[in-house]
């Protein structure tokens, strides 16, 4: 049996938290109760997360004293600490002003004091706190219910050296069988000749035929005049362009051709195919419940200055598509169409989305629930692609780690429907690929 005291943040991450601690005693301090509360009115997902653990601790509270403790269904015991004055006494005297932190980390160390046989642990999701915590002797370590390995992320595609013959029968027939190699459903292969390292062909596995079958080829004329630069970049656009998968996510850092390639690919969908009825591009706003209300307008001028990538990039298309120079009314156009629209996330929850092809930028900045509440969105039809770079995060609650797209992509790696692509090398020119590897 163990005592896990849980700080605030790891509540406004994950309010389902206190039942994943199993069969051990958590302990909420008071204090973290008052800062959930001045979150409550936030309209945007960390003030969904408070009301909705505000909402759990007052369902348990029917079930008896939140004080004396209560069982939860995780089999574990659940209080909440009162905070005394006496407590703040026994941290360092660096650490005795009147701050929420240091009265939590006060009501931690009070718990392990009066625990002495039972191991105490100090979860928060605070880099410094946790620092803090170490340094007066508290156990701490970070909430990682659905942390992803940065560096054990899966990649989506894989090398594999064969025979020559191998090689060749593929060129020929456009698909070849490897039914012991170790594949997942949609993964990218590059097949190379084992004799001759520049003899080599690239495919996609195929998990109901259980064969590696050739990728989408792109027509002279491109995708709105996009023509991949690189092989991962071809990965990419056939996993945007194949109708059967119904989740894309991209990963990979600045001018890798991520958010480029898969407008290019809504739009030819979109307006060419007419596979969808239209292209809905979307990306986080922080700080997105503020900031938009205080700007004049209506929404689509007060989601400008945050949307502008996406326009330069619509426009980059258009321009290249019609051979004509850029325009500024170019993405107005595709919107007034009914081609093209762009929302903020906050007004995507409760909603179904039927025949779209929806792309979600900067996918890194949003935690597995918001991505969870995403893709429940998706209507029939629907298909949904996710881009960013995880070590590009401006969400204060998330990390390279912990973010909803690196979790989607661990949980959705094996799944027919779903195809990953990890983008490393940069296109947008010789600068930027070289500052975003020096700076």
């Amino acid at each position: 049996m163990k005592s896990f005291v849980l700080d605030t943040n790891v509540l406004l991450y994950d309010p389902q938290a206190i039942f994943k601690f199993e069969e051990n005693d958590i302990v909420i301090p008071i204090t973290v109760i008052e800062e959930i509360d001045r979150f409550k009115k936030d309209m945007n997902e960390t003030g969904r997360n408070a009301r909705q653990i505000s909402r759990l601790l007052d369902n348990l509270r029917k079930e008896g004293s939140l004080s004396s403790g209560i069982r939860i269904k995780s089999g574990g015991n659940l209080r909440v600490e009162i905070y005394e004055d006496r407590v703040m006494k026994r941290l360092p005297p660096e650490l005795r002003e009147e701050r929420g932190d240091n009265r939590i980390l006060a009501v931690a160390v009070d718990v392990k004091d009066r625990n002495e046989n039972q191991p105490v642990i100090f979860v928060t999701k605070d880099t410094n706190l946790r620092i803090k915590a170490d340094a007066i002797g508290l156990v701490a370590q970070d909430y990682e219910s659905d942390k992803v390995a940065i560096e054990e992320l899966y990649t989506g595609f894989v090398e594999m050296e064969v025979e020559p013959e191998l090689v060749d029968r593929f060129h020929g027939q456009g698909w070849l069988e490897l039914p012991d190699a170790p594949l997942l459903a949609n993964q990218f292969v590059t097949l190379r000749d084992q004799l001759n390292g520049s003899h080599t062909a690239i495919g996609k596995y195929d998990g109901e035929k259980r064969r590696i079958s050739a990728i989408k080829r792109i027509a002279k004329e491109g995708i709105w005049s996009i023509h991949p630069r690189n092989r991962e970049q071809a990965f990419a656009l056939d996993a945007l362009l194949d109708d059967s998968i119904k989740l894309v996510t991209l990963v990979g850092k600045a001018g890798t051709g991520k958010t480029l390639l898969a407008i290019a690919a809504g739009l030819h969908k979109t307006a060419e195919e007419n596979v969808f009825h239209r292209l809905l591009v979307s990306r986080p706003v922080f700080p997105m419940g503020r900031d938009l209300g205080f700007l004049p307008g209506d929404i689509e001028e007060k989601l400008s200055p945050w949307m502008q990538p996406i326009f330069d990039n619509v426009e980059l298309l258009l321009s290249g598509h019609e051979g004509e120079k850029r325009h500024s009314k170019g993405y107005k156009e595709l919107m007034s169409m009914g081609i093209m629209d762009i929302e903020p996330l906050t007004y995507i929850r409760g909603r179904s989305i039927p025949n779209q092809y929806m792309i979600v930028d900067e996918a890194q900045n949003l935690t597995p629930h918001e991505i969870k509440t995403i893709v429940t969105r998706a209507g029939e039809g629907t298909k949904i692609v996710l881009t960013g770079d995880p070590y590009q995060i401006d969400n204060p609650y998330v990390d390279s780690s912990s973010n909803g797209l690196t979790y989607v992509v661990e949980k959705f790696k094996e799944q027919p429907i779903a195809a990953h692509v990890t983008m490393t090398k940069g296109e947008r020119s010789a600068l930027a690929e070289l500052a975003a590897n020096l700076l």
